[in-house]
């Protein structure tokens, strides 16, 4: 048995599937995580989503951003943006189920028996395991009730940039979804800078970038992330592991297999 952890796939559906014939991937017997941005702006999302379902509990994954915007012009009355290559799902007879599937997987992972954590952006500032993990049951106990299309249709922004134990409704659930999916810098009090997107070695000198700071709780752990191509899987300090190699802007797809420790980088389609 192996377990792969894979970076964002944003509908790169072909070098996915490249990836698990050249791992001979078994559902029955291997186990695929991924840390999120299953969909978008790549060319075959609703092709993605269909593969990932269709094995069943050999796949676990978190949710990011992309697949959170997805959800909020599911389910919110979100329109879609010019960039998007999401109507093929819009449009898809079997987009109830797809939308049910999305609305129960968690943004945040913890497996205690491996020590692995899978998240898309990162862990939430100050927090550790315990309050991490609670915060991610908060914002899944809403995308699963009846008031996510409310939620979702007021998700988006950047603030409040800070936490507080004072926040409450949809400011509260909104700081931990941009925590989760959205976060690469912080400011010296740290608070979420939600703006940049470049390379690490540009980024504004007063502003730090989150893994620099991560609790005690995962030192121990390893922490595997998505969402910031730009760092291109390199420079980040043990135990965080970034695996967004920028596929859907022509990198690579990159599996990493928890058993060995070994990489395996499937180039983006021609």
């Amino acid at each position: 048995m192996a377990t792969y952890v894979v970076g964002d796939v944003q509908g790169c559906l072909e070098p996915l599937q490249r990836g698990l014939d050249a791992l001979a991937f078994d559902p029955a017997a291997d186990r695929l995580w991924l840390v999120g941005d299953l969909v978008n702006r790549g060319p075959d999302s609703l092709g993605t989503l269909r593969l990932l379902r269709s094995l069943g509990a050999s796949v676990t994954a978190v949710l990011g951003n992309h697949d959170l915007h997805l959800l909020a012009i599911l389910l919110g009355g979100r329109r879609p943006s010019k960039k998007d290559t999401l109507t093929p799902i819009l449009d898809a007879a079997d987009r109830d189920d797809l939308t049910r599937w999305l609305r129960h997987l968690p943004l945040m992972h913890y497996d205690p028996a491996l020590e692995v954590v899978l998240v898309h952006a990162g862990l939430p500032p100050g927090f550790g395991l315990a309050g991490a993990l609670a915060g991610a049951a908060e914002v899944a106990d809403c995308l699963r009730s009846a008031a996510a299309p409310a939620f979702l249709a007021a998700m988006y922004g950047n603030q409040p940039a800070r936490w507080d134990d004072a926040l409450t409704g949809v400011d509260r659930l909104r700081w931990w979804v941009n925590a989760f999916t959205r976060m690469r810098l912080l400011d010296s009090e740290g608070g979420l800078e939600l703006t940049y997107k470049g390379p690490l070695a540009q980024a504004p000198a007063a502003l730090m970038p989150w893994f620099v700071s991560v609790h005690e709780d995962f030192a121990a752990r390893r922490v595997f992330f998505g969402h910031w191509a730009a760092l291109e899987g390199r420079g980040v300090p043990a135990p965080c592991i970034p695996l967004d190699t920028g596929c859907v802007w022509g990198g690579a797809l990159t599996f990493y297999c928890l058993e060995t420790g070994q990489t395996h980088a499937i180039e983006a389609s021609p």
